[in-house]
């Protein structure tokens, strides 16, 4: 089986608790290699041919530090034959018109340069606006709340985690 490359970037810590609940709900590192954005190489996304991209979105709209320092550089990667899921974490209610904003920038960016898109999540359950994650009627990605919605984060991976074995094919 081949290996999963999850990188994450976070602030407060809470991506990187969703990143572990992940990890572990796909069986460990043995299966999904973790990587924190700060510490990593960028090249280190090209190892992998299925990808996990976790990003809070930040003040209004805006991608979380670490990602930030990295956006302008994913440009020279090629993701052509990668399948790439998103998670992010946002304020659906304190910030309704930009709710995962972050991840809906990341997946286009990468989009463009060949990612292919997996894991897309329903809109249902959520309190927002609008959103640069929604396409087609769908989140391109998880959408977490831990503000509002923590109690739905555990049956949220678990379930998002299971549609990425088949997507995935694993």
């Amino acid at each position: 089986m081949s290996k999963i490359g999850l990188f994450f970037g976070t602030t407060t810590g809470k991506t990187e608790t969703a990143a572990e609940m992940i990890q572990a709900e796909f069986g460990g590192e043995d299966i999904v290699e973790m990587y924190d954005i700060a510490e990593a190489e960028l090249e280190q996304l090209q190892n992998y041919d299925c990808l996990i991209i976790g990003c809070p979105t930040w003040n209004i709209g805006e991608l979380q530090s670490d990602w930030d320092g990295y956006f302008e550089e994913l440009d020279n990667l090629d993701f052509t034959g990668k399948k790439v899921a998103y998670f992010g974490n946002g304020d659906q209610i304190g910030y309704p018109d930009n709710f995962q904003d972050a991840m809906g920038m990341l997946e286009e960016k990468i989009s463009e340069l060949g990612g292919t898109t997996v894991g897309h999540w329903s809109v249902d359950g959520y309190e927002h606006e609008t959103s640069k994650a929604v396409k087609n009627g769908k989140f391109v990605g998880l959408a977490l709340d831990e503000d509002n919605q923590s109690e739905l984060t555990d049956k949220r991976i678990k379930s998002w985690v299971e549609q990425l074995k088949t997507e995935f094919g694993i």
